[in-house]
């Protein structure tokens, strides 16, 4: 037991350097003249797993929402809104927020009830060398919601979102994440994984295809194929698609999932 509390008090340790270190890097590297402008086009969080590496505008406040049905062995699923909020406070700064969403059984057996509230901050690192784009977001899933869905007790996690655009509409991005759960007596830390390839087919369609890996400790890993779409009704608002499968014995059947979001800007004029 002591020694799990040491190892789990050690990587948040190490986490917490890096956090430190990257940073310093952003208040040294990125100038406001390089981070998002209101003019641009809206980069979101969804439909693929991989969160965007671009934050949004100063300003400027994002809202995100979608809805899944899931299948599971026997079972199926539905769970929205899938809420973000992203509000652009600084050159290259946001805070966003996850607000809880509800998942309900379609089809038994499952469990119901709401996900955690999960507030967290954004720093875009940007540009890198070979013009990749690279962010920073450290938060926390407050105990909020039910913990048969969410689990217990406060659930921080450190992500590392990355992009980098090749030719010809091509790019190709990813994500590391680290999740804590201190809470639980079993599987207090998972790292997730993600690899994209997508292709911009018109200004506005782009197309997706995303492997996602979870690895919890003390446990097996589940592993998905998503791929999917997005439509940009006009340069802030979106309608998007995503179709996912399991790899794995322990991953969901398939997930299905639709969504909307948009982008006000000039909000602090």
């Amino acid at each position: 037991m002591f020694q799990n509390r040491f190892g789990a008090v050690a990587r948040l340790a190490e986490l917490g350097c890096v956090l430190a270190a990257l940073t310093l890097a952003a208040a040294t590297a990125a100038r406001a003249d390089g981070c998002p402008k209101p003019g641009d086009e809206i980069a979101t969080d969804r439909p693929d797993v991989t969160n965007s590496s671009i934050v949004v505008p100063v300003g400027s406040l994002q809202n995100e929402n979608g809805i899944n049905l899931t299948g599971r062995s026997s079972g199926r699923s539905i769970d929205g809104s899938n809420s973000r909020w992203r509000l652009g406070i600084a050159p290259c700064l946001e805070v966003l927020i996850d607000l809880p969403s509800y998942v309900g059984t379609v089809k038994s057996p499952g469990a119901s009830g709401f996900s955690d509230v999960a507030p967290a901050i954004k720093w875009q690192i940007s540009p890198l060398p070979g013009k990749i784009d690279l962010s920073i977001t450290a938060g926390v899933a407050l105990p909020t919601g039910a913990a048969e869905i969410a689990g217990r007790g406060a659930q921080p996690y450190i992500q590392l979102p990355w992009s980098w655009e090749l030719h010809d509409g091509w790019g190709v991005s990813g994500m590391f994440t680290e999740f804590f759960r201190p809470a639980e007596l079993t599987g207090r830390h998972m790292s997730e994984a993600t690899f994209v390839i997508e292709k911009k087919l018109t200004e506005r369609i782009s197309v997706f295809t995303e492997y996602v890996g979870d690895y919890p400790d003390g446990a097996r890993p589940t592993q998905l194929i998503n791929s999917g779409g997005l439509y940009q009704i006009t340069p802030t608002q979106q309608v998007d698609f995503h179709v996912a499968f399991g790899l794995s014995r322990n991953s969901p059947n398939y997930i299905v999932g639709l969504g909307y979001s948009f982008r006000v800007d000039g909000l602090f004029r």
